[in-house]
C-alpha cells in the first residue's frame, strides 16, 4: 500500500506548513502559527489586533542529509489592556517547540545538549557537522552549561570523596545519592568547613560513605551528628595490605638472616646484581643519615629540611620500607622455575639446550633470561647457596606468605617456612591481617574488639591504630550494605570527562557534563 507524504509532520506542533522547497543545498520549510491570538507577557490578556509581522529563521532537525530552516511568519500584536504598561508584543510560542530569542527548535537543541554532554566542544562540533547540524564549540559548551538542572531529590544516602582537579595540587570534593546510583554536586574544594556548609543543607541525610582520609568524618560529625558514617570497605582491604607489606619491610634484616642471605660477596654477583648490591649501599648511607637525626629528636620535616630528601623518602626510610638488597621484579620466568629446578637437579646444565626445551614447550622468553638464571644459579651453588642466590624483595615475600601453600613451589615453600620459624612476630602480623579480612568478607564485626587489642601489640600497630580512631565507621562498614566503591566509580566517570575538555574543565561544566545525563 502506498502512503502519501503528509507536508504537515514536518511542521512543529502549532504551525501549520506553508510551503516547501529547496534552495542553496538547504531545506526551507515556511511556517505560520495556528493560533488566531497573542497572550500578553506582562498582562496574561489575550489579543487578535495584529500590528505587523516578521520572519524567524530558527534551524531545525535535517532533512534527507541536508540542512533545514524554519521561516516563520510571526506576529506583533497590540496589547488593549489599559492598564497594562506593553503596548506592543512578539507572539510567543510553547518553549517545548521554540523557546523565546530561540535559533533552534527545541528537538534541534537537544540533540546539541547531548551531543555536547557525550563529546565536549570541538569532538561534538566536527560530529554534528557530518550530521549537517553545524554548531560551534563555545556554542554547544553554552547549551550544556545553560541546560544544567540542579538536584532537589530528599537525601537519605550518600557517598562524599575527594577528587584531583590537579594531581597533588589542588582537589575537589563529589557527592553521590547511592541509592539511585547518581551523582549529585561537585565541590569546588575538599575542606571540612565546605563539605559541613552543604551537609547542613541536608538534613535528611541518615548514612555517609567516605574515604578514610581527608576531613570528611570531622565535617560530618558536626554538620549531621546523628548520621551513620561507612567506611570504603575496599580501602581498608587495600590499607590492610599495605600494612603487612610495611611489616615486612620492617623486617628484612630477619629475614635475611633467616634464609642465610645476610652477607652478601660482591664476587659472586652477576653484573646487574652487583649495581644493585651498590645501589644498596648508597641507600644504607642515607638510611642512617636519616635514622641519626630521628634518634636526636628531629621532626620529619626538619629532616626534610637538612637533608633534601623528599618527604616520601623520608618517610619510607623510617617505616623500613628501604631495606631490600635487590629489587626483585615479576618476570616470565617465575612460572617455569619449578620445571627448570627439576631439570637442573636431573644435571641439565646448558642455558642454551633449557631454552630449545622451553621454546617447544611455550616459552615465550629469550634466550638471554635463560642464561642469566643458569649463571645465577651457578653463582648461588658456588657460594654454598642451596637455591636460593638471594633474599626476594618485600612484595614477592608478602605474596609468597598470603599465597596457598599448595600453589608454591618446593624452594617457595621452603623460604616462607625459614621465615616463620626465624621471624614468628611476621607470622603473627600475616594471621591478624587475614583475620581482619576475614571479617569484612564475611560481614560480621563481633571480634573487632578482641582483634583490636591484638593487633596493637603487633607489626601492625600502626594500622590497628588508624581503625581505632574510626572504629565506628569501619564496624558500619563490615556490616553496612553501603560502601562508596559507587562514588570511586563516578571519580573515574569525572576523570574521563575532565581529560576530554583538557585545560577547559572548570567546575560549572564538570558538573553539568557529569550530572546532566543522568
Amino acid at each position: 500500500m502506498l502512503h502519501r507524504f503528509q507536508r504537515a509532520s514536518l511542521a512543529p506542533d502549532g504551525f501549520s506548513v506553508g510551503s516547501v522547497q529547496i534552495a542553496n543545498g538547504r531545506v526551507q520549510i515556511r511556517l505560520r502559527p495556528r493560533s488566531i491570538a497573542g497572550l500578553c507577557p506582562d498582562c496574561g490578556r489575550p489579543s487578535r489586533r495584529v500590528q505587523s509581522r516578521y520572519l524567524r529563521r530558527p534551524a531545525d532537525l535535517p532533512l534527507c542529509g541536508r540542512r533545514v530552516e524554519l521561516i516563520i511568519e510571526a506576529r506583533r500584536f497590540w496589547c488593549d489592556t489599559v492598564l497594562c504598561g506593553r503596548r506592543i508584543f512578539c507572539e510567543r510560542f510553547d518553549d517545548a517547540v521554540l523557546a523565546s530569542y530561540g535559533r533552534r527548535t527545541q528537538r534541534l537543541e537537544t540533540i546539541v545538549h547531548h551531543l555536547g554532554l557525550a563529546l565536549g566542544g570541538r569532538p561534538a562540533a566536527a560530529f554534528s557537522e557530518r550530521l549537517m547540524i553545524p554548531v560551534s564549540n563555545d556554542t554547544l559548551l553554552r547549551v550544556v552549561r545553560r541546560r544544567t538542572v540542579e538536584r532537589t531529590d530528599k537525601l537519605s544516602v550518600i557517598g562524599i570523596d575527594d577528587f584531583a582537579f590537579r594531581r597533588g595540587q589542588t582537589y575537589g570534593t563529589i557527592i553521590c545519592d547511592l541509592e539511585r546510583r547518581q551523582p549529585i554536586t561537585l565541590l569546588p574544594d575538599r575542606t571540612p568547613d565546605t563539605s559541613r556548609a552543604w551537609l547542613t543543607k541536608h538534613p535528611s541525610i541518615s548514612i555517609v560513605a567516605r574515604d578514610r582520609g581527608g576531613g570528611y568524618g570531622e565535617a560530618i560529625a558536626k554538620a549531621l551528628p546523628d548520621a551513620d558514617q561507612v567506611a570504603d570497605r575496599w580501602h581498608l582491604m587495600e590499607n590492610s595490605s599495605r600494612a603487612f607489606l610495611d611489616a615486612i619491610g620492617k623486617s628484612m634484616r630477619q629475614i635475611r638472616q633467616a634464609v642465610g642471605s645476610k652477607v652478601v660477596d660482591p664476587k659472586l654477583l652477576t653484573y646487574a646484581g652487583r649495581l644493585q648490591y651498590e645501589g644498596y649501599l648508597r641507600r644504607q648511607e642515607t638510611n642512617e643519615a636519616i635514622w641519626e637525626l630521628k634518634k636526636k629528636g628531629t621532626s620529619i620535616w626538619q629532616i626534610v629540611r637538612q637533608t633534601g630528601h623528599s618527604r616520601k623518602l623520608v618517610r619510607d626510610v623510617l617505616r623500613g620500607q628501604r631495606l631490600d638488597v635487590f629489587r626483585t621484579k615479576p618476570s616470565i620466568m617465575d612460572s617455569w622455575l619449578p620445571w627448570l629446578n627439576s631439570r637442573w637437579d636431573e644435571g641439565a646444565r646448558n642455558a642454551s639446550a633449557l631454552w630449545r626445551e622451553m621454546k617447544a614447550k611455550g616459552f615465550p622468553g629469550q634466550r638471554g633470561i635463560v642464561s642469566q638464571w643458569a649463571q645465577r644459579r651457578r653463582l648461588a651453588e658456588k657460594a654454598g647457596q642451596s637455591g636460593i642466590a638471594r633474599t626476594p624483595s618485600a612484595r614477592v615475600i608478602a605474596r609468597l606468605m598470603t599465597a596457598a601453600r599448595d600453589d608454591l613451589a618446593k624452594s617457595e615453600a621452603i623460604l616462607v617456612a625459614a621465615i616463620e620459624v626465624n621471624v614468628p612476630e611476621l607470622a603473627s602480623a600475616r594471621k591478624i591481617i587475614g583475620n581482619f579480612q576475614s571479617m569484612i568478607r564475611s560481614k560480621s564485626a563481633l571480634n573487632l574488639n578482641s582483634w583490636l587489642e591484638t593487633a596493637k601489640n603487633s607489626l601492625v600497630s600502626s594500622f590497628a591504630g588508624g581503625v581505632e580512631k574510626d572504629v565506628d565507621a569501619v564496624r558500619n562498614a563490615i556490616i553496612s550494605p553501603w560502601s562508596n566503591g559507587q562514588t570511586e566509580g563516578q571519580i573515574t566517570r569525572l576523570k574521563l570527562i575532565k581529560r576530554q575538555m583538557y585545560g577547559r574543565a572548570k567546575l560549572d561544566l564538570l558538573q553539568a557534563r557529569l550530572i546532566g545525563p543522568t
